[in-house]
Parts: C-alpha cells; sequence; structure tokens
C-alpha cells in the first residue's frame, strides 16, 4: 500500500468517525435553550481568561465563517449571554464577553451534553485508547503543515 493511500485511508477513518460522533451529538443536544452552534460559542467563551476574547479570536476555535459568528454572536447578546464591549486597542475590534446568564446556560447545558459525550465516545474506547486519541488528534491540531512529518 503506498504512503498516500495509507493517508488517505487514516483521514476518511478520522473524517467517518467525526462525521458519526457529530450526528449523534446534534441528535441527543438538549436544544430547549440553545442550539449546538450557540453552545460551541459559549463553550469556547467558558475556557477563555475573563470568559472573554476578540471576536476574530472566536473564529479560531469555530467551523463557521465570520459573518455568521457575528450574526450569532449578536443573537446570544439579545438574549443576555453574551455582551458585545468595543476594544479599547483596537476602534475596529469588539471583545466578547459570556455574561454570568451565559455562563449559567452553558454550565446547564454541559452537564447534558457532556452525558451524551460519554455515551457516545466513552462506551467506544477505553481509557488508554482515549489518551492516545487525545495524543494524536493534539499532535494533528498542531502540526505545521509545511514541515516534513517526523517518525
Amino acid at each position: 500500500m503506498s504512503e498516500t493511500t495509507v493517508v488517505v485511508a487514516a483521514w476518511e477513518a478520522l473524517f467517518r468517525a467525526q462525521v458519526s460522533v457529530m450526528r449523534y451529538l446534534h441528535t441527543t443536544f438538549p436544544s430547549g435553550e440553545i442550539s449546538l452552534n450557540e453552545y460551541d460559542v459559549l463553550f469556547n467563551l467558558s475556557r477563555q481568561p475573563d470568559r472573554r476574547t476578540r471576536i476574530r479570536g472566536l473564529n479560531d476555535h469555530l467551523l463557521i465563517t465570520q459573518p455568521s459568528i457575528s450574526r450569532m454572536v449578536d443573537r446570544l447578546a439579545a438574549r443576555g449571554l453574551v455582551e458585545k464591549i468595543d476594544d479599547p486597542t483596537d476602534a475596529r475590534g469588539v471583545i466578547v464577553h459570556l455574561t454570568d446568564e451565559g455562563f449559567r446556560m452553558f454550565r446547564r447545558t454541559a452537564r447534558s451534553h457532556m452525558d451524551s459525550i460519554v455515551a457516545r465516545v466513552g462506551s467506544s474506547l477505553d481509557e488508554s485508547e482515549l489518551a492516545t486519541l487525545t495524543l494524536l488528534c493534539d499532535k494533528l491540531r498542531l502540526a505545521d503543515p509545511e514541515s516534513p512529518a517526523t517518525h
């Protein structure tokens, strides 16, 4: 088997696993209060210092476009879950801050969502496999695509 074939087969396996897991998480997501994409914004804000980041910083962690993020932030702000603050260091920049109410919403939703993650991922892999998966995913995420792989 050629190296290209092995790489493409690995990519297809990763992609298909991700699609399968995400489909399950979409169907089990407790969407009564917020959508999975809105949850993703709240989740990412909850991990930032002081629960805030520039709107451009959210773009680094989400798979939706900048205009979609901006519209979603506007909807979340209208509900009081986030607030938009002018960036004092850049007149054109906007900082998004997760409000206390937004953090409470995130925490309520996270409990149920984590149960679904554990049911789907934790039931499929043992602790050692989960550690290996984390290591491999981090390696892929952090890799420089311009440098040759080191073995």
